[in-house]
């Protein structure tokens, strides 16, 4: 009937929850609602996720004395990803910086909607990876190791410790863009070694969002049933022949959640019952945010729903502004900000701001000296060192910063926090333990940190 493909790893039962693993044991194949190791202060995530390093000494991190010494030779040393137009100029910011809200967090003139969402915000100016690279950077945010593929996705971790809300949604999925997938394709979602019921379910970008869900005319009712209730008895039967077959037993759940999606799904992509004032909110009304807006507007009404994690990518990686930083960087600052900080507002003004956490941010920075000649066409190079993101709702602290890095922006120099140390505040808040969370792969427990030593952020916590 076509749903499987769409839906492939996803079995959300509607009643109950599952009892805990035993020692040396993963928690059942199935996203039942699971009992976290505490108290969670937030149920769900959105994730904003910013392929391609957003320069953040142009946007959230303020370096009077990169403006100072504008054009003057940097004395530190600088690690280039980009050699052949490496420059060690020092490039001030073209744009300027205010302080708003009650708390005066400094923003960029290029995230005026943002500014207004201050108070709201954390933003984190000591991320530091320690890799100038996008893939290798990303892999480390996403599943727990630079560089590494193969291994589950923090969406993945999140369904899999907590299972889902919904009985008739995936617990995880992807909003894509419609330039196309993002740097590194599918290893952004992947379940790695977990099996795939705890994949990401990715949405086109474009109606339909999801191919097949409605069956023609002739295929609806009890014909439908009656096909659907025989494939269920196939497969049932071969899955009794094949016990123990993770991947068998995924593709049956995603036959099961696909014929319940026919009209949950539906309903909850679509936007135009949505007030007007909600709509102009986020951009809808405006050629530079109806695209991205319209996916943040969705986001919200996944997590309205029940679903656990919500992950949006961009095509390609749109802020590596290597040349023409610009006029590169305030295009994509308008395609995104508006609808960015109206996914925030939505969320308080509904009452689901406290109980959902919202996610903005890149995988690297951008270094403080420019690329190529210090002219109209400069960009600048990869920065791992140090670099900014924001977090939001969930239990975070609005109206603050945390961290810094050197008097250019180059390296993070105060309370650095790492993409592990990321995860395990992300997880805490959701209430689960980042040391307890594990899947014994191959004999052996894993858990999304890696064993590398990590901390949960305390002082970012409400």
């Amino acid at each position: 009937m076509g749903f499987g493909s769409l839906a492939l790893a996803h079995l959300l039962a509607s009643e109950g929850r599952t009892s805990p693993a035993k020692p040396g044991e993963n928690l059942p194949l199935n996203l039942r609602a699971r009992s976290p190791h505490h108290a969670p202060r937030a149920r769900a995530m959105i994730s904003l996720f910013m392929h391609g390093g957003p320069s953040h000494v142009d946007l959230f991190d303020p370096k009077p004395d990169l403006t100072k010494n504008n054009g003057k030779d940097y004395q530190g040393d600088v690690g280039f990803s980009f050699v052949n137009r490496a420059s060690k100029k020092l490039f001030g910011s073209p744009w300027k910086f205010a302080r708003h809200g009650q708390c005066g967090t400094e923003v960029s003139e290029l995230l005026p909607h943002t500014a207004r969402i201050v108070d709201d915000i954390c933003v984190l100016r000591s991320m530091h990876t320690g890799h100038n690279g996008h893939e290798v950077s990303i892999r480390y945010f996403h599943g727990g190791i630079a560089g590494v593929t193969g291994r589950p996705t923090l969406g993945s971790w999140i369904v899999y410790g907590l299972g889902s809300e919904s009985g008739n949604l995936p617990a995880y999925m992807v909003l894509s863009d419609p330039e196309g997938h993002p740097v590194d394709g599918t290893h952004n979602w992947s379940s790695g070694f977990m099996p795939p019921l705890y994949q990401g379910t990715v949405l086109r970008p474009k109606e339909p969002r999801i191919p097949n869900l409605v069956p023609p005319p002739d295929m609806t009712g009890g014909v439908q049933r009656a096909n659907l209730n025989l494939l269920a008895e196939l497969n049932q039967r071969h899955a009794a022949a094949h016990p123990g077959e993770a991947d068998l037993e995924s593709r049956i759940a995603g036959y099961e959640l696909a014929s319940r999606m026919q009209t949950a799904a539906a309903e909850a992509l679509d936007v135009s019952g949505e007030p007007a004032e909600v709509k102009r909110l986020y951009g809808l009304d405006q050629d530079p945010t109806r695209e991205y807006g319209t996916r943040c507007l969705i986001a919200r009404r996944l997590v309205e729903r029940g679903v656990r994690f919500v992950q949006m990518f961009l095509g390609g990686q749109p802020w590596d502004t290597h040349t023409s930083i610009r006029t590169a960087l305030p295009a994509i600052c308008k395609r995104t900000d508006q609808p960015a900080a109206a996914l925030v507002t939505d969320l308080k003004r509904l009452g689901l701001l406290d109980s959902t956490l919202v996610h903005w941010g890149g995988e690297i920075g951008r270094l403080p000296v420019c690329e190529g000649a210090l002219d109209n066409a400069s960009g600048r190079d990869h920065n791992g060192q140090g670099f900014s993101c924001w977090l939001a709702g969930g239990g975070i602290k609005g109206g603050q910063t945390h961290g810094a890095t050197d008097e250019v922006g180059h390296r993070a120099v105060e309370k650095v926090m790492t993409p592990n140390d990321f995860q395990a505040t992300l997880l805490h808040l959701l209430g689960l333990d980042h040391e307890q969370l594990l899947y014994h792969a191959n004999g052996r427990p894993v858990q999304i940190t890696a064993g590398n030593k990590c901390r949960v952020v305390r002082e970012i916590l409400a």
